[in-house]
């Protein structure tokens, strides 16, 4: 995992030993800078992957107290801000940023332009962004990176990118959930999500790694790759148990709001939880412990997370280096599983 990876205009400045309007000037071609001091800023620049633009420019003159949030969501179009975790992520970055003095602009629309962080940022809308979510693909994320503006993404910190992330471990997380239900006694444990979402997937790795290590079923039917929503995994089971029966009795989700649609279609059909069918979501939202039964779950502490995320852009304000950073998880144990 890399970890000093965001460099601001700023930083490139102390770096090179002149002021932050030097650096400018240089990366410029400003003829009043010696070539020499042109060719050595251009160098550094080079080196730490950094690049002026004129968004960057407009940071050092203006600010406006403002953070843009932005909800990536592109890959999911049926999830919302209404989703409960992301209310509480949102929530808690409010929080946090009105506590060092800004004010939060939310949107969850701008990742389908290529322009998202101009559009903010160059237009002196905010200071920085965070990005809630990688999705499947961070093209874009990482496209903004290497402009060295501002930002600080909400996903998974274990992965090798070349900005800063904040997150759980979600291979530990889904470790941990799979080596409760196999703990629990069950032997054939599903997976209900979507693999090939960036921090999904390592939510995936850690349940294979838990069965693998326990010599346990690792059969591809018990895969059940969905949208990440109530509705889809309500539907997945459901056609699933219709078609193929009940072979499974313990199902690792990808997210609280895909477990409680699991519960709903394991219900429907007076199936047993946990004694038939043992489940584990992951979040901790608020309905995981007034649904019934209520949801055994991997706690994300997103009050750090957004205090965390905060402060690591106030340092790429500062001009300083910042990294990547894990969140610590817990397991909640509570009646859809054995214990």
């Amino acid at each position: 995992m890399k970890t000093d990876k965001k460099l601001t205009l700023a930083g490139l400045a102390k770096l090179a030993g002149v002021s932050t309007s030097t650096a400018s000037r240089a990366l410029n071609d400003n003829p009043v800078i010696k070539q020499a001091t042109r060719d050595k800023i251009k160098a550094l620049a080079s080196k730490h992957n950094f690049s002026i633009n004129a968004a960057a420019s407009r940071l050092r003159t203006q600010k406006t107290n403002v953070i843009a949030v932005i909800l990536n969501l592109i890959d999911h179009t049926e999830q919302s801000i209404s989703d409960p975790f992301l209310l509480k992520v949102v929530g808690e970055l409010n929080q946090a940023l009105n506590h060092k003095g800004y004010e939060l602009l939310l949107s969850n629309s701008f990742m389908a332009s290529d322009d998202w962080a101009n559009y903010f940022l160059s237009s002196s809308r905010a200071d920085g962004i965070i990005v809630v979510g990688q999705g499947k693909s961070d093209e874009k994320i990482d496209a903004v990176a290497r402009t060295g503006l501002p930002m600080v993404v909400w996903g998974d910190p274990t992965s090798d990118v070349d900005y800063t992330v904040v997150g759980s471990d979600n291979k530990l997380g889904g470790y941990i959930a799979t080596q409760h239900l196999i703990d629990s006694g069950c032997k054939n444990i599903a997976f209900l999500g979507d693999p090939e979402h960036l921090e999904l997937a390592e939510r995936y790795k850690g349940y294979r790694q838990a069965l693998s290590e326990a010599g346990g079923v690792l059969e591809d039917r018990l895969t059940l790759s969905i949208d990440i929503t109530s509705t889809a995994a309500y539907e997945k089971i459901s056609e699933t148990i219709l078609h193929h029966g009940l072979f499974f009795d313990g199902i690792v989700t990808s997210s609280d709001m895909v477990a409680l649609g699991a519960l709903k279609a394991l219900k429907e059909r007076y199936i047993g939880i946990p004694s038939e069918v043992a489940i584990v979501g992951f979040d901790d939202i608020a309905m995981a412990e007034l649904f019934h039964p209520s949801l055994t779950t991997i706690r994300q502490n997103v009050k750090k997370a957004a205090e965390v995320m905060v402060n690591q852009l106030v340092l790429q304000f500062e001009g300083k280096l910042t990294h990547s950073t894990v969140i610590d998880i817990e397991l909640i144990p509570r009646n859809s599983t054995r214990h």
